[in-house]
């Protein structure tokens, strides 16, 4: 999922502005990436999940085998597209694999793990199903005579995980997406935790970003990790700011930090607000009053209780 930066002075410089990206509408239907990844994109395009959601077929072509990621949402003309792809690369998927609960991830898990005669490999068993394969930092999934190894990158999700491939390629799910910045959907996402994958990913330099939507990402990964980061100080910087001028509620935050942005992510926006406001919070820099206000403890507002 996607929350636009705002257009206010003084953000950070997102790399890709610059980079010879397809606009959004404008991505293939189906891409070969590198010699083990083809992305096919679901058609569920929205403010929210950009051009759509990426779904990924994974492994050595003529190899046998597959690992699809991410199927989306439940679509035939998706699901024949796949499908396609499958018997292109003369493949028959042995895992699917979900990056983390939300829908336009997972829906379609279930139903595609009886059409293929395969098992979903995922984070937590809600996803997984009641024969599918619980995974976590470290775990392995063999395709085609490779490993492909599980990273976890909770913070968008408590469940988020990614995918190393032996091409040096990170499939990111949405902790990173091919657009804009992720939503770090509080309070089920942590922004602590969040900040610590993107460091872990960081130190594991990856060739290329394969995001959960928008276009891959190739020419300088490590500079659009960083861009997150500098995104996300940015952010904490312009809500104490507010706050410094006294209390307000993270509606009121909101429409003031993102009073350029859609209007239809704001919902989005506010979860990432308050995923800011807790880790404040848990720094011992804010508190909330009785009226759901956010106060900054330095402003000589009060002790927390």
């Amino acid at each position: 999922m996607n929350a636009p930066t705002s257009d206010q002075s003084g953000p950070p410089q997102d790399p890709r502005t610059s980079w010879d990206l397809p606009a959004v509408g404008d991505l293939p239907a189906v891409a070969s990436l590198d010699e083990l990844a083809v992305r096919v994109l679901a058609p569920n395009p929205s403010p929210m999940t950009l051009d759509g959601t990426n779904t990924y077929v994974i492994g050595p072509s003529g190899s046998g085998e597959a690992i699809i990621v991410d199927p989306g949402p439940p679509d035939g003309a998706h699901l024949e597209r796949v499908r396609t792809t499958l018997r292109d690369r003369d493949a028959q998927p042995v895992t699917i694999m979900v990056t983390h609960h939300h829908l336009d991830h997972a829906e379609a898990a279930a139903a595609w793990s009886r059409t293929f005669g395969c098992h979903v490999a995922a984070a937590t068993r809600d996803v997984a199903g009641s024969s599918g394969s619980i995974i976590a930092d470290g775990s392995r999934l063999r395709v085609g005579g490779i490993d492909v190894e599980v990273i976890a990158t909770p913070g968008h999700t408590r469940d988020h995980l990614s995918l190393r491939l032996p091409t040096g390629a990170v499939l990111t799910g949405d902790h990173v997406l091919g657009r804009g910045t992720s939503v770090v959907a509080h309070p089920d996402g942590d922004l602590a935790a969040y900040l610590s994958s993107l460091r872990r990913l960081l130190e594991l330099g990856p060739d290329a970003l394969f995001p959960g939507h928008g276009p891959e990402l190739t020419e300088d990964p490590t500079a659009v990790l960083l861009y997150y980061q500098q995104h996300r100080a940015f952010r904490e910087a312009q809500i104490t700011a507010i706050l410094a001028e006294g209390p307000a509620t993270p509606a009121a935050l909101v429409a003031r930090i993102y009073a350029e942005v859609d209007p239809r992510v704001w919902g989005a926006a506010e979860a990432s607000t308050r995923a800011t406001l807790a880790v404040l919070v848990d720094r011992g820099e804010l508190r909330w009053d009785e009226d759901g206000r956010a106060v900054l403890i330095t402003q000589g507002a009060g002790s927390p209780p």
